[in-house]
């Protein structure tokens, strides 16, 4: 049961699925124009993404779309990085601070690939955290409530024997930073 629980979890907090959620919420309870864009190219980056891990499982390269060991993590980082800069240039005309929100999610990549000789920084947990301390600076209860689900997103890697404490602590760091260097920068949300 534990253990199905954690592969939920884990998948719930996917990094495709935690910042698009942080990024749309507020916008549709803002009534900000352009959210159903957003919504599509979320999804088509989503199915991007997915789809290539999905192929190198089937090639035989990756063991797991989850790509746990090192070789599978480094090629995801080099597909991640050029991707979410990319589609931080497409989102420059998107609204609330989405293009500066892709820019941070590649700078999280990029401290990952940094960090890979010292650590296996979670991406899972960067992201978790990251999106729950954008909802954080949107309203308290969003916020709130996403912080205790990064906490079992955070189990759930543990759980699944995914990465180890330093990776989650890095990861955990990295998401704050990055939101932290968000919060003077975006535009703030209207309150719901």
């Amino acid at each position: 049961m534990s253990r199905s629980l954690a592969r939920t979890v884990s998948i719930l907090g996917h990094p495709l699925l935690m910042l698009p959620l942080a990024l749309l919420l507020p916008a549709v309870a803002g009534g900000l124009p352009g959210t159903g864009g957003i919504a599509i190219a979320f999804a088509l980056a989503a199915a991007l993404v997915m789809g290539w891990s999905w192929r190198r499982v089937r090639q035989g390269r990756w063991a797991h779309v989850d790509a746990s060991a090192g070789d599978e993590r480094r090629s995801l980082h080099r597909f991640l990085l050029p991707v979410l800069a990319a589609a931080m240039l497409l989102a420059l005309w998107a609204p609330a601070g989405v293009s500066l929100y892709l820019g941070l999610s590649a700078l999280i990549v990029a401290v990952a690939m940094l960090l890979a000789r010292w650590c296996t920084l979670s991406l899972h947990a960067a992201f978790a955290v990251f999106a729950a301390l954008m909802l954080l600076r949107w309203t308290w209860w969003a916020g709130a409530a996403a912080l205790a689900f990064a906490a079992l997103v955070i189990w759930s890697r543990l759980a699944l024997a995914r990465h180890r404490p330093r990776d989650l602590g890095a990861g955990v760091a990295t998401g704050t930073g990055a939101a932290l260097l968000s919060w003077p920068l975006a535009p703030h949300w209207p309150s719901p």
